[in-house]
């Protein structure tokens, strides 16, 4: 028998593959009651994944596409600063690091300005504006096909080089993750470069604010047992806490 769990993801890959599916359909297809498909609906809404129209379910936006950097930028800012100033007082002089693209690892870099003696890679150049005025930290820039929206650099050339690094520590920042599906992502083009960052680290160090916790997006980037530490807000409860712990995860909240 179909475990819920299992079964809501499922009900995430089916709908947004069709786009639109009907509560007795999904009954059907996964041999339950409306009632228990309502229920895990009701769930999975909860948790930004699916919108629910009257007699149908329809995807999110937020699940297909991630929010651009203008409108990421200022989401959760407080909980963003707070997590970038703890993530950057883990990094130690002589560190080789990386500091994935992304509007919370923008905040692991303001705080490094005045740093010296450590290396810095990056496939964003927010970020790497951020430590041109620190004369004590060697930046590294990628490569890559720069996404206007964003500043972001990704794809082959990106890739290609992050294959000939080893770091100490790569910071990883992620739309969605959760504790049993690990990290995801809704754009395909984005995976391999988060899972070659994975690759070149030693420790892997996720930071995402409390509002990333328990959604999965279509793309697996790693599972949850690649990272070491995740570093979130204090806004996370106890509960989704303790199942990232249970996973072997030294959870960070500030």
């Amino acid at each position: 028998m179909m475990l819920a769990a299992e079964r809501k993801l499922r009900i995430v890959e089916l709908v947004k593959q069709k786009h639109v599916a009907t509560v007795s359909a999904l009954a059907k297809e996964f041999h339950v009651h409306e009632a228990t498909i309502r229920r895990d609906l009701a769930e999975i809404e909860q948790e930004g994944l699916l919108r629910r129209t009257h007699g149908g379910v329809i995807v999110d936006k937020g699940a297909n596409i991630e929010p651009s950097f203008t409108e990421r930028v200022s989401d959760q800012l407080d909980q963003k600063m707070r997590i970038g100033k703890k993530a950057a007082s883990l990094i130690e002089d002589g560190d080789h690091i990386i500091l994935d693209s992304g509007t919370t690892t923008m905040h692991i870099a303001q705080n490094l300005v005045n740093r010296s003696n450590i290396t810095v890679i990056t496939n964003d150049m927010n970020v790497a504006a951020e430590l041109r005025d620190s004369p004590g930290i060697t930046v590294i820039v990628t490569g890559g096909t720069l996404y206007h929206s964003s500043f972001m650099l990704n794809g082959m050339y990106t890739d290609q080089i992050l294959k000939s690094l080893h770091v100490n520590k790569a910071f990883i920042g992620i739309p969605a993750i959760h504790p049993k599906f690990g990290l995801t992502h809704p754009e395909a083009e984005l995976v391999p470069t988060k899972k070659g960052m994975i690759l070149a680290s030693q420790e892997v160090i996720v930071v995402a604010d409390d509002t990333k916790i328990g959604k999965v997006s279509l793309h697996t980037v790693a599972p949850v047992t690649d990272v070491h530490t995740f570093i979130t807000g204090s806004e996370a409860s106890e509960a989704q806490i303790k199942l990232f712990k249970e996973a072997g995860i030294d959870v960070i909240t500030v």
